[in-house]
Parts: C-alpha cells; structure tokens; sequence
C-alpha cells in the first residue's frame, strides 16, 4: 500500500469532502485547492490545537494583518529583490520546471538547492525532462520571482504584493506590539492566514501549493538572554535529531533530550530547542506519526546567512519522501534591523537598568554663549542639533554640516567642544532577536491525513479508516437509530442535539445497514458512534463503538454528552470504559 498511499488518500478526500480541485467546471488550476465541509472542519480543528499551544498556553497574542502589502514592506524585507527559485524551460516541450527538484528527482544532487545557476546548467543536460521525458542537453538556469504582484488603487499608481509569508505584518507592528506588552522583553505574536507564493510548477498537490495557510510566532527576545524562562517544561523531552554533523556522516538521527542538546552545542540555545519540543509535541498530538517525524539542522551552506540555527520538521511521505511542515529558526535582529534601515522607526526595545551606571563618554558640547547671538530663536534647535552629531564627525576642525528646518547649516569649531563627560545612564535601546516557528497547516493536514490512512481485512472484506485523532476530526461523534421507526429516530435526533449542546461535533445517520454506516464513519475518521435499539427506550442506555478497536459498551444515556466531551477531548479514554 505503500507506493500508492498519495492516490488512495487523495480519492478518499476527493470523494469524502475533505479536498476538491477549485474552479473545476472551469479547469483545475495547480497549486490551488478547495477544502470541502470535512476538510474546513478538520483544518479549523489544527489551527485551534496550535492555538491552544501559541496563544493559551504560551500567552503569545494573536493579530490578524492584510494580506496585501505595500511594495517598500517588501523591499526592506528582500523579497522584491531576493525571492526567487532558479527556473528551466525544457527546450523540447516549453514546460517550465523548477531546476533544483529536476536535478534532486534525477538523483545528481541531494540538496541542489544550494547550487548557482552554472552548476545547475551542468547537472541538468544529461537528465530528462519529467514533462516529456526527452533529454534536457544545453539550457539556461534564472530566477523567477515568487512574489504576486498587484497594484493597490486607481491607475496603478502603487504596488502591492501578495504576501509571501505572515511574518512581515508582525515585523511592522513592532513598536505597538511592544507597547501592548508593556515595553517588556520577551514577548511574542502570532498570526495564522494565507500567504501567497506563484510556484513554477507546483506539482504535488497539497505539498506544494500556490496559496496556503500559515500559522506563524514571531517571539522577541534579549540578544544577550537566550535561556527561556520555562525551559524546564522541556528539558527532559527527548526526541531524535538530524544535526548537520549527522547529515554529512549520512548518519541516523541522535535520540537526545533539549537540555543535552543545547549543552553538547547540537541546537543554539534554550528557546530553539523548546520550540523544537514545543513542534514535536504538537505534531504528534494532532495526529502525526511519531515514526515518520523527523527534525532536521539546516547545512551550513543551506541556512540563511542571518540565521544562528535552524531546524525544519520534516514528515515522511510515501510519495513524497521527507517534506518540510514547519520552520524553528533564530534570525537573530535581520528583520527588525532591515525595517530600521528602511523605515527610519527604531524597533529597539529600552532595557532599564536594576540601578543607574556612572560613566564617561565623549559628547559634542554646544557653546551656548557663541549660539545665542548668531541664531536667536533657533539657537537651541541648533544646539540640539549639534549635541546630536556624532563625535568622530564633530572631531574633524574644519567643524560639520547639520540640518534645520531642512536646510544645510555649516558649524565652525567656535560653536562646540567636543570632550569627555561623566553621564548618569538609566539604561540602554536594544534590537530585539527573534525566535520563529513557522508552520505550513495544508502540510500537516496532508501529514495527518496520509499517516492515519489504514486498511485491515474484516470478515466481510476490507475495512477503510482514517485514525485521527479524536480532537481534530471532523465528526467527532455519529449518532444512529438501529432502525428508523418506533420512535427510534426522534430518540437519536435528541441524542444529537445533546452532544451538540455539550460542544461535540455530532452527525446523525440512518441511511443503510447500520454496518455500512459504521463504515462509512470510519472511512472519514469519526472516532466514536452512538447506536439507539430497543434496549434504549427500555432501560435508557446506548451502545457506544470506538472506531479503532471496534469495540463497544453500553452506557448510559444520561452520561452519554459528558463521556463523549471528555473522549473527544482527550481528558478520558475509551479503554477506561470497557
């Protein structure tokens, strides 16, 4: 089952409503997809588990940006200028291809992302083209922009792009964010929504995706003071790690705990190995296989130059091998460092001293009884001015240009002094370094989706079902009348209507034999099912299945809304019950 795990999981969530083609009457366009009604409810469901992790549990405020951003946003961050995968044309059959994944799927190069223009050109002539199969012989290698370009009002008089990432949007409400926590280090925001990439060939269908949601923190920390402050959460949780010394031995991962792996250098410091854990814990928890996780370094040569470390957790697919889902990095102050530069706003955070220092330092002193004949009304602008110039600057004798009012104003040397003075320091403006775990939701949906597939023989041939796990599945509960008369029916709608009232997601079912409806439930994932018979308008009890073992007990009706809430959330298991 494993080669073709892709095509039975995509025909269950075609066929079941979990994932469509969009605008398909009009021709499916790659790298785009709908959810239907099961997929929209399961994907709500992961987004709310993370949120549960980031903004309840970690007190990291959620902000919601537009998704359209002005073009100097994008400037400062270097997308308009660096965000580009390198692209081929087959010279045979004119398809665009991404160069890199031809040169990884022909088996040259594992990481061929990381190769320039010329070296892809050489790795590429001998491979064959995967749209037509012919043999690619001399091409050309170039960038293409992945950003989607728009104009924001009448007569395209600015540009806008749709954003690549949620990132940004946080980036440039620093300074209110700041205000909002108090101007206190640390603090983090988040944010989940879509963000927008225009792929060269998106052709792995949920992996690769032109529009997609991302759930993304953005924590600001102390450059100085990476040890984070509930560390000890996690310091036992052990977990394997791909570390780059591993990778360049080819050899397996390393089982380690975080406190290990910050101590021995493995990961940076204590707030990317706590996010490390943070991920595996929450993957795990909404359904992926803890055998097909993996978390690996960034090579040297892959990590971005800005980056102190970075680890991608990467779930294994039949189909696809091993794919990125989330994104732990610390990029230092890079971001909050290029808005600065391009802005002109700060995006410092002021750390104030336990105590004032005393110390010396050199300043430009203005001499006031030489600017208050000369410049009158303006004498203390222009003061102010010069104590503001940098003192290497004011150093020079022939004196330096300042600006008042917009004009230029030459200052002698017979207008300042530049000396040592003794200040009473408060404290100091620091730029803040950032924390990021970024993850790809459609990813991990897809993760999910594919590692609770199961088929198992059954007597009356092949059961089809999807293990999710209770608090991410789409119907939580299905509730059945054995048979649709005697009152049966209005006894389960009521049913229903309790468990709804209780926050469980319910639906009620009486099409067909109750087996076939079993097995429909089971095929989409509903963790438990209801059945009212006979005995129920005896004795007021039901019978309730477990999807998994296909076990069942009888309880009562009346705890029935309460055990069902309990199950589903994870706070009672159905072991208990038998």
């Amino acid at each position: 089952m494993a080669a073709d795990v892709y095509e039975r999981v995509m025909d269950l969530a075609r066929r079941r409503g979990f994932v469509w083609p969009t605008s398909e009457p009009y021709g499916a366009v790659a790298g785009f997809i709908d959810y239907g009604p099961l997929g929209a409810m399961m994907k709500r469901r992961i987004e709310e588990t993370w949120r549960s992790f980031y903004v309840v549990r970690e007190g990291f405020y959620e902000i919601e940006c537009p998704t359209i951003g002005q073009e100097a946003i994008y400037v400062a961050s270097g997308h308009v200028k660096g965000f580009s995968d390198k692209m081929v044309q087959c010279p045979h059959c004119s398809e665009y291809l991404r160069a890199d994944h031809v040169v990884e799927g022909g088996g040259r190069c594992a990481n061929a992302a990381t190769l320039d223009e010329a070296a892809l050109c050489r790795e590429l002539q001998g491979l064959a083209c995967p749209a037509c199969g012919d043999i690619f012989g001399p091409v050309e290698v170039f960038g293409f922009s992945l950003m989607f370009q728009t104009s924001i009002g009448p007569g395209s008089q600015r540009t806008g792009y749709l954003r690549p990432e949620t990132a940004q949007g946080i980036f440039t409400d620093f300074s209110r964010l700041l205000r909002f926590y108090r101007d206190k280090l640390p603090f983090g925001a988040t944010q989940i929504g879509k963000s927008y990439r225009n792929e060269i060939s998106p052709r792995q269908g949920m992996i690769r995706l032109r529009e997609f949601t991302q759930a993304e923190a953005e924590i600001f920390v102390h450059p100085l003071k990476k040890a984070h402050p509930n560390f000890a959460r996690y310091a036992d949780y052990r977990m394997p790690l791909l570390a780059y010394p591993q990778q360049q031995a080819e050899a397996p991962a390393v089982e380690m705990s975080m406190a290990e792996a910050v101590s021995s250098g493995t990961v940076a410091n204590e707030y990317v190995a706590y996010y490390l854990a943070l991920t595996h814990e929450f993957l795990c928890r909404v359904g992926v296989s803890p055998g097909r996780l993996r978390f690996r370094q960034h090579l040297p040569d892959e990590r971005a130059h800005y980056a102190c470390d970075c680890w991608d957790a990467e779930c294994f697919s039949g189909r696809f091998g091993w794919v990125e889902t989330v994104g732990i990095a610390d990029r230092t102050d890079y971001d909050l460092r290029a808005h600065a530069a391009h802005s002109g706003d700060a995006f410092t955070v002021f750390i104030q001293y336990p105590e004032p220092i005393r110390r010396s330092e050199t300043r430009v002193v203005p001499r006031m009884g030489a600017l208050g004949p000369r410049f009158r009304g303006q004498a203390k602008a222009v003061a102010d001015a010069i104590a503001a110039t940098d003192p290497t600057v004011a150093a020079d004798s022939a004196g330096f240009t300042i600006e008042i009012d917009g004009a230029p104003l030459e200052i002698g040397p017979d207008l300042y002094d530049v000396r040592e003075v003794e200040v009473e320091v408060q404290g100091e403006e620091v730029m803040p370094h950032v924390i990021e775990p970024s993850y790809g939701i459609d990813r991990i949906l897809y993760a999910v989706l594919e590692h609770s597939y199961d088929e198992e023989p059954v007597e009356d041939g092949t059961r089809t079902v999807l293990r999710l796990a209770p608090p991410i599945a789409p119907i939580q509960v299905a509730v059945f009348p054995l048979m649709n008369r005697d009152g049966l029916g209005e006894v389960a709608v009521s049913i229903g209507d309790e468990l709804k009232a209780a926050g469980v997601m319910a639906e009620y079912d009486d099409s067909g034999a109750i087996g076939r409806r079993y097995r429909r439930q089971d095929e989409i994932g509903t963790p438990f099912a209801v059945t009212v018979d006979y005995d129920t308008l005896e004795d007021g009890t039901v019978t309730l299945r477990d999807r998994d073992s296909m076990h069942q007990v009888r309880i009562p009706r009346a705890s029935l809304a309460e055990t069902c809430r309990m199950l589903c959330a994870g706070q009672a298991y159905f072991a208990e019950l038998e």
